[in-house]
């Protein structure tokens, strides 16, 4: 390298910093200027508040100490003016863009629990935010993230006193997510969760509650706690795996709600009692029942997989039938559903990252942070969640239109399902 590159790449450094200051600088301008407009707003809503000898009796009364809160470009010094009531009312001015106490912005802040969830350990946050936000993060206490755990499962209180009389789901997924955190009973959880999908075909979470495992006791408990809180009327259908504690609950709860079996746990489950062998082709069968486009076409594939299989392995083949008809419930709704109805993967996919963050804690945690942990995660994986297709077809639904074979049945077709009925 030449004498005039090194010097080149010094100038340039330095008109790096230079920028980054000025930046910072017109940054600090902004919000002042927009605090001051805060303050300005305060004083003209008391301008006609006065006292006996007719002064004002709300003024501004100097500023609080300057203090520095780092955002996406670094730290930036504020100055907070402060506001003097004369009458003795009590009257205080709180920056709205600068809330006491604050010591981050709001974009920070979000990235705090996005690193945690995602592995980044209490030890290593400052290290992972000097990446993020420069050597100025470095400044920030481990226990940031402690009392941020703590707020997570003040939030999931709240949350879960909500009230629900005016929510209405239009299907559910329901799974049990053992991560394999231990509370400090020495108790591996189990957190029992159920997605909604929402007249306008947006996911909602409903419900995360926890468990020792997946037994008809707990899910009564969560399923009973919707209900005191609103929710009176189940969804149309709901889709699960094989836990028979969660259906057993549902039959109890919400009886009115159909079952559609996990597609996705039902192959698992069929192929583990077969030879490795024959994994492969048996998958595939598996794949004509639950792709075909009727249910007429669907019965002959898992009449054809029985034939097959089952005289050699009757394990196997016992497995598909004995839910024949919870895994064939989806024929009845709008084709254009039937992605979303055939498999619980909503809730796997949010979880994976639950999984993998629980790997990396190896200590016990409160029942508290556990659920305030699972609670904050999914409000970050919501932010991703897309509605469903065919949200046209929903109205159509609920409207009460009979679709058979994923179309809308015409009457004679309705009659017949009816007196089939």
């Amino acid at each position: 390298m030449t004498k005039d590159t090194k010097k080149g790449s010094a100038g340039q450094s330095e008109l790096g910093l230079t920028l980054e200051e000025l930046i910072r600088r017109g940054a600090r301008e902004l919000i002042q200027k927009a605090i001051e407009v805060e303050v300005r707003e305060l004083l003209a809503d008391y301008e006609n508040v006065k006292m006996l000898g007719g002064q004002k009796a709300v003024v501004r009364n100097g500023y609080l100490p300057e203090r520095q809160v780092l955002t996406a470009i670094g730290p930036v010094d504020v100055r907070v003016p402060k506001v003097r009531d004369r009458s003795g009312g009590g009257v205080k001015f709180n920056s709205a863009l600068v809330p006491p106490f604050v010591r981050r912005s709001q974009r920070v802040s979000e990235a705090l629990p996005w690193l945690y969830l995602k592995g980044i350990s209490t030890g290593d946050m400052c290290e992972a935010l000097t990446v993020l936000v420069g050597d100025q993060a470095k400044g920030l206490s481990p226990n940031v993230v402690s009392r941020l755990k703590a707020e997570w499962a003040t939030e999931y209180g709240a949350w879960m006193k909500r009230d629900l009389a005016t929510s209405h789901y239009v299907y559910w997924w329901a799974d049990g997510i053992h991560t394999g955190l231990r509370q400090e009973a020495d108790a591996r959880q189990c957190l029992l969760v159920i997605i909604g999908i929402l007249p306008d075909g947006r996911k909602e979470l409903v419900t995360i509650g926890d468990g020792l495992r997946e037994s008809k006791e707990s899910w009564l408990d969560v399923l009973r706690d919707l209900a005191d809180r609103g929710l009176t009327l189940g969804p149309r259908l709901a889709v699960g795996d094989g836990a028979l504690g969660f259906w057993a609950a549902l039959d109890e709860v919400y009886p009115e709600t159909r079952r559609q079996r996990c597609w996705v746990h039902k192959t698992g489950n069929v192929l583990n009692a077969l030879p490795k062998s024959l994994q492969a082709k048996a998958k595939a069968d598996l794949h004509e029942i639950w792709m075909a486009p009727t249910r007429a076409r669907a019965i002959a594939a898992f009449d054809r997989f029985v034939k097959t299989y089952g005289a050699k392995y009757p394990k196997a083949t016992d497995k598909l039938v004995k839910d024949r008809d919870a895994l064939l419930a989806f024929y009845d709704f709008p084709a254009e559903h039937w992605m979303h109805l055939r498999t619980t993967n909503p809730i796997e996919s949010t979880f994976a990252t639950a999984r993998h963050r629980t790997t990396r804690t190896k200590n016990c945690v409160s029942r508290s942070t556990f659920l305030g942990l699972a609670f904050k995660l999914v409000q970050e994986a919501e932010k991703s969640w897309r509605r469903i297709r065919g949200v046209e077809r929903i109205s159509e639904l609920l409207d009460g239109t009979v679709f058979r074979d994923g179309v809308p049945a015409t009457e004679d077709e309705t009659d017949q399902q009816m007196l089939a009925a």
